[in-house]
């Protein structure tokens, strides 16, 4: 099953994030099949691909908790 998902980007206590497409059972720092955008949680900046996201999602991926919360937050998924 394809995921959007989060992979950790960044050096120690100084986080930043990928949205990226995965396998479910991918390691969380493995090789994605896609990059989407861009989350850090320090400055609460995010950038998010529209159109990739979109497309992903009409082909089945589906997004985890935290990825379908910014999703919300950045109204690219309506509730």
């Amino acid at each position: 099953m394809l995921r959007l998902r989060l992979k950790r980007t960044g050096r120690k206590r100084l986080a930043s994030y990928r949205i990226v497409v995965m396998e479910q059972a991918t390691r969380r720092d493995g090789r994605p099949i896609d990059e989407l955008g861009f989350y850090n949680p320090i400055t609460k900046q995010s950038t998010f691909d529209i159109a990739k996201i979109t497309n992903w999602l009409k082909v089945g991926a589906q997004p985890s908790e935290t990825v379908l919360y910014l999703l919300k937050k950045a109204d690219i998924i309506k509730a």
